[in-house]
């Protein structure tokens, strides 16, 4: 809800916007006139509607643009400038697509695409195709800013190159569903399952990813930036099984994982503390001590609190979160351990040693 207390807004994913766009640019190749607004098809069947922002027509072709609407997620292209050139083909042809300025192109196998294809997803290609009604057409789509867009998601660790994707799978975008980054998490297991990567690594931020890379030498390949989203890691490992994974984080997001949390951001709610000072008589400490966790104001605190009076908190933050994603894993062919690291990347507890044979036996 917002502050007023009415509902977040919906927003269009980037291949609505470019179907909206592809089609306008079509039907005005057949009438000469721009339909302005445009309506499309979503893949559940709804109509939507869309302004253009603007369009052109020369003798090889015609182009719209729509602006890209997120509603009310924080989606890093909202506003953005999405363009559809079409050039008509002769007849007989299936729709070709190419990638314009600020699209990426797929370098890596794993993806829904084989490498050399422009990154415009299958459900937004079946969208555009669908709008077009069997034409046989080019259709470029490209992105005002994309290249720079781009940065600020993870499609140069999944080997898209030159730019953003063109994404969607309802056509929607749900306010705070994070449903891109979620996506872009499935996409880099992929890639690492297509390239036979022995061991995948997912942390909750740059600072343990750094630490568990350096300490495992692995590949950015291997890497996967889960943030928050430990439940969409362990389902889709779960269902898409890897030989190993150690999953790193911070100890206030590791404490939420060890207390059975999927989604570790801050406003999904604080960890346990009552359940934290559990966990730290586990591991040795005292009632006193037990008793001023219990009430400490955060899990930073709490963990110095334990450091003073050596209790190995952090193994046994780790261990508990390590028993809780192995429950959602459902599979004990998976090499799994779990490491907790301070805001220094020191590494201050984990679920099984360094020289675990279960573990390096893998």
């Amino acid at each position: 809800m917002t502050a007023q207390g009415s509902p977040l807004r919906y927003g269009w994913t980037t291949g609505s916007c470019a179907t909206a766009a592809a089609k306008a640019a079509w039907i005005a190749l057949q009438t000469g006139t721009f339909p302005d607004p445009v309506s499309i098809t979503l893949p559940g069947g709804k109509q939507a509607a869309f302004a253009l922002a603007a369009h052109g027509m020369d003798k090889t072709g015609a182009w719209a643009a729509v602006v890209k609407d997120a509603g009310d997620d924080p989606d890093v292209t909202h506003g953005a400038l999405i363009r559809a050139d079409v050039r008509p083909l002769p007849e007989g042809q299936d729709i070709i697509f190419r990638a314009g300025d600020g699209v990426g192109t797929i370098t890596r196998p794993g993806l829904p695409l084989p490498p050399g294809e422009p990154a415009i997803n299958p459900v937004p290609r079946q969208m555009i195709r669908l709008a077009l009604q069997g034409a046989s057409a080019e259709v470029t789509i490209s992105v005002e800013n994309g290249v720079t867009l781009a940065r600020k998601t993870l499609n140069s660790r999944l080997g898209i190159v030159g730019g953003l994707s063109i994404l969607g799978t309802t056509g929607i975008v749900v306010p705070f569903s994070c449903s891109a980054w979620i996506d872009s998490i499935h996409r880099g297991i992929d890639v690492a399952r297509a390239l036979n990567l022995p061991h995948l690594a997912a942390t909750t931020g740059d600072v343990s990813e750094r630490a568990v890379q350096a300490l495992y030498g692995l590949p950015e390949t291997a890497l996967i930036e889960m943030g928050d989203f430990a439940g969409g890691i362990l389902k889709y490992i779960r269902r898409h099984p890897v030989p190993r994974l150690t999953i790193g984080g911070g100890i206030a997001k590791m404490t939420k994982l060890a207390q059975g949390r999927m989604d570790l951001h801050s406003k999904r709610g604080a960890a346990d503390m009552p359940a934290l000072a559990a966990l730290a008589t586990q591991a040795g400490a005292s009632a006193e001590l037990a008793d001023a966790i219990a009430v400490s104001p955060t899990v930073a605190e709490a963990f110095l609190l334990a450091s003073a009076q050596n209790i190995p908190l952090g193994d046994h933050i780790a261990r508990a979160a390590y028993q809780f994603a192995s429950s959602v894993l459902e599979d004990s062919s998976i090499a799994l351990d779990v490491m907790v690291f301070d805001r220094q990347g020191n590494c201050v507890g984990r679920s099984h040693p360094a020289d675990d044979p279960d573990l390096n036996r893998r």
